[in-house]
């Protein structure tokens, strides 16, 4: 299965289903330079995600860090963590994504000593899974393996799915991380996501720094320093390439006009989104526009 686009809401959290028939994980295979936005935008959700490069390398930001990930390498992306993705140097990088419900990966008894600490752990938002080390070839070697046995679905497949999805577990417990719980880092993560969370619901409004600040609970400065780490531009360079974002589906409305485009994203001026967009996108929003609607 391929995805090429997935849904979020304004929380940024991930509304693609993540599950098969019977069990709560989703995997498929994702090329980047296929989804709507030329790359994977920020998001976050509630499940595990690990991702292994069939094809060519991406570079993959998780909350403020960034990693690049090469063909036959994996990720492991824990819990409630934002990330997003992008095509390294235009390589046609495809990736097998599997998205597990934590509660899925152990039974409910083993859940609370063996899982929930590492949800929790503040010193884990990723593990970077280089096959020169055992333990990550395994969960590279796993992942391909759930992979085929999904499209394949031979008879008790999910079971098979879940003796994988143990060992994987086992050996990313085994690898040797300490895990730590700073109270500071939940924190941030936290007001990040809530000031994210407000743009998100606010967008097509006008909005002031002091508005994205307030949501949370920070001083205007403190709050540009917030999104420099994250996303490496200020609140308001943010929300513009979001309002861009979401002009991309309004645009292939083929009755909604540029201008009209414009002004429900959150834009003043016809002139401005314009501007912006052919910034962002190498092209004017008509041409897109054109391009799209046949």
């Amino acid at each position: 299965m391929q995805i090429k686009d997935f849904r979020i809401d304004h929380r940024l959290k991930e509304l693609t289903e993540h599950r098969t028939v019977l069990l709560p994980i989703a995997c498929y295979e994702t090329t980047i330079s296929k989804n709507i936005n030329g790359f994977i935008p920020l998001h976050w959700h509630d499940e595990f995600q690990f991702v292994v490069v069939i094809k060519g390398e991406a570079t993959f930001q998780i909350n403020d860090e960034r990693v690049v990930i090469r063909e036959r390498e994996g990720l492991f992306i824990n819990s409630g963590c934002v990330h997003m993705a992008k095509d390294l140097t235009q390589s046609g990088c495809v990736y097998i994504c599997l998205n597990v419900s934590p509660r899925f990966v152990l039974s409910q008894e083993l859940y609370p000593t063996l899982v929930a600490p590492f949800i929790q752990a503040t010193n884990i938002p990723y593990l970077h899974l280089v096959t020169t080390e055992g333990w990550a070839e395994n969960i590279v070697n796993s992942i391909i393996e759930i992979n085929q046995i999904i499209k394949q679905q031979s008879p008790y497949y999910e079971i098979d799915i879940s003796i994988h999805l143990t060992l994987i577990w086992k050996n990313l417990i085994i690898n040797g991380v300490t895990l730590e719980y700073e109270q500071t880092e939940m924190r941030k993560n936290q007001r990040m996501k809530q000031m994210l969370n407000w743009i998100h619901h606010h967008y097509a409004e006008k909005i002031f720094l002091i508005d994205i600040a307030r949501a949370g609970q920070l001083s205007r400065s403190e709050c540009c320093r917030y999104f420099k780490r994250l996303v490496k531009k200020t609140p308001l360079e943010y929300v513009t390439d979001y309002r861009i974002q979401k002009s991309l589906l309004l645009l292939q409305q083929s009755d909604l006009t540029v201008t009209e485009v414009a002004y429900q994203v959150g834009f003043n001026s016809t002139s401005y989104f314009i501007d912006k967009f052919r910034k962002v996108m190498n092209m004017t929003p008509l041409a897109y526009k054109k391009m799209i609607v046949k």
